[in-house]
């Protein structure tokens, strides 16, 4: 396989599609299978679009294990490396994440299965910005969070106690760069699929999607 950025590597985090354990903010407008599915359809999204072009290799990090049907089945389909997370919490799964891969690879990102609005550009210019010493990328997202993380050097602080699913993410996130004094890279901001809401918006962009497709 030929890449065209073959010493960075696009890491995503990724639950098996279990009913009543993945998108539950999405209960109970949709079933737990339902939101299973969805769960399923915007992995697949995030797997097509970080493997249609070889930017760079793809490892698809999972839990509980590596082992579930649907994570044997989109390695096959889409030749990603499955990669098991470890930690007890998710900070401790990002920095060990990081912490494997930096050691093979000059430039890792890491991003969720769930942000539809991230584009290739959008992982492409994080790259680039990783090529600079002492820089990280980050992809803020509309609910305080973020939806991408790049390094091209480890910093373990960067993900402990942090108050994960809550709107000061960023900010702590954002004030942890400064403090170590390291250059950041911010691409446009970005939202994923979380709630109905998010869900219908995501719904309004596959017409639009498709629409366009069929005009051109």
């Amino acid at each position: 396989m030929v890449y065209k950025y073959p010493e960075a590597v696009l890491m995503i985090f990724c639950k098996a599609p279990v009913p009543g354990q993945v998108k539950t903010r999405l209960l109970p407008a949709l079933t737990p299978g339902q939101a299973a599915d969805i769960h399923i359809e915007l992995t697949i999204r995030t797997l097509q679009l970080a493997t249609q072009n070889n930017l760079c290799p793809v490892q698809l990090w999972c839990t509980p294990t590596t082992d579930q049907p649907f994570f044997m089945a989109s390695a096959a389909a889409y030749r990603v490396v499955l990669q098991q997370q470890q930690g007890f919490g998710l900070g401790e799964r990002m920095h060990h994440a990081f912490g494997l891969t930096l050691g093979t690879y000059s430039q890792a990102l890491l991003i969720g299965c769930d942000c539809p609005s991230l584009t290739e550009r959008d992982l492409e210019e994080a790259i680039t910005a990783l090529s600079r010493e002492k820089c990280c990328a980050l992809a803020p997202a509309e609910d305080g969070g973020y939806v991408l993380i790049g390094l091209n050097r480890l910093h373990p602080k960067l993900f402990a106690d942090i108050p994960w699913g809550t709107a000061g993410v960023l900010n702590e996130t954002r004030a942890r760069i400064a403090r170590f004094n390291l250059r950041c890279h911010e691409l446009q901001k970005q939202w994923d699929v979380d709630t109905p809401k998010d869900l219908a918006r995501y719904r309004a962009l596959n017409l639009t999607e498709k629409k366009s497709s069929s005009d051109s």
